[in-house]
């Protein structure tokens, strides 16, 4: 254990947190993160675990549900996502228009009857037009009216767009960075990493929280998920939500016959983001439908505090609401 306490110790943040960001570094080093990941697995959940019950309570889970505002027809190339029009002709996913607000509103109360907490909306756009922002905003303040937390993620905003949405009550804008910087040309062309980060910034400035993570089993290798990590924690503030992927191989993209990612890797993943991120909710997202109760069981053992819940992500499946209630029921957990 000497090795994670070098890498991630601080008595004084554990005996208080609260008083004491000592834990919380922005200066990660890849070779320390890589020490991380080939930790033996017990000794790196053991640790996550640790670090997570700093923070957060260990039987208690955020659900955030998410719903497509605008699906299809985006011009980015990203070789993972059904909705680039690239890749149209294959994956066979009709474009829609911007949903009315009231469309929104309702399935946002229908998603609260369920038991979410977060209203996530996303529109497959690579930014949105100022036409379109009374619209945006409308919906925010209609969900934030329920009584729920609101979160988006519409690509990149300029300033103006990006005060709109504070002013509206926007708590949460999500923009992925996807993998690492190296790795990331190989994914997306038609937007740089650069553009991801300076969006972030934008979002922190105007003060709503960042969400913000990424996708797994891309044919990335393990320096590439450590590299992502690397990004994210470096930031000048850590996300406060962090959500990981495990790709959905959609059929007719790029990666439909990508080798998928060992189970393990992707604990190892969550375990990692934990520790570098203590206070972030680290959330399970995309992939949770081919998952096994006993993965995810794993994953909350590894830190992860939030789940996107409901039978439906943008495009791709999610498991049923009781199937992941009977599973909290199982392991103890509370859904918050």
């Amino acid at each position: 254990m000497g090795l994670l306490m070098n890498i991630v110790s601080s008595p004084t943040a554990a005996q208080n947190p609260s008083d004491s960001d000592t834990e919380t570094r922005h200066d990660w080093q890849q070779d320390e993160i890589l020490a991380l990941f080939d930790l033996p697995l017990m000794d790196l959940v053991f640790e996550a675990q640790r670090v997570h019950r700093l923070y957060h309570d260990p039987n208690k889970v955020q659900l955030s549900q998410l719903i497509s505002i605008k699906t299809g027809g985006c011009a980015e190339d990203c070789a993972y996502c059904s909705q680039a029009s690239t890749h149209k002709e294959g994956t066979g996913l009709t474009a829609t228009k911007l949903m009315e607000v009231e469309r929104v509103v309702n399935a946002a109360r229908k998603a609260k009857q369920g038991g979410a907490s977060r209203y996530c909306m996303g529109a497959a756009w690579t930014s949105p037009k100022d036409r379109d922002m009374d619209q945006l905003v409308a919906m925010v303040e209609g969900v934030k009216d329920l009584g729920m937390e609101t979160c988006m993620t519409l690509g990149m905003l300029s300033d103006h767009q990006t005060a709109m949405l504070k002013d509206a009550g926007l708590d949460y804008y999500n923009h992925n960075v996807d993998t690492s910087e190296e790795y990331y040309g190989k994914i997306i062309s038609t937007r740089t990493y650069q553009d991801r980060i300076d969006t972030l910034s934008r979002v922190r400035d105007a003060g709503i929280n960042v969400c913000s993570g990424g996708i797994v089993g891309m044919g990335e290798e393990r320096r590439d998920r450590a590299g992502m990590l690397k990004t994210l924690a470096n930031l000048p503030s850590h996300p406060e939500s962090v959500p990981i992927n495990m790709l959905v191989a959609v059929p007719g993209t790029p990666l439909e016959n990508v080798e998928a990612l060992d189970p393990f890797e992707f604990v190892r993943t969550i375990a990692v983001a934990r520790i570098m991120m203590p206070k972030a909710e680290v959330r399970l997202s995309a992939g949770r439908q081919s998952m096994s109760e006993e993965l995810q069981a794993m994953c909350f053992m590894a830190g992860a505090s939030s789940i996107f819940y409901g039978e439906q992500l943008l495009t791709t499946p999610n498991p049923e609401n009781n199937k992941d209630l009977a599973l909290f029921e199982k392991l103890g957990l509370t859904a918050v």
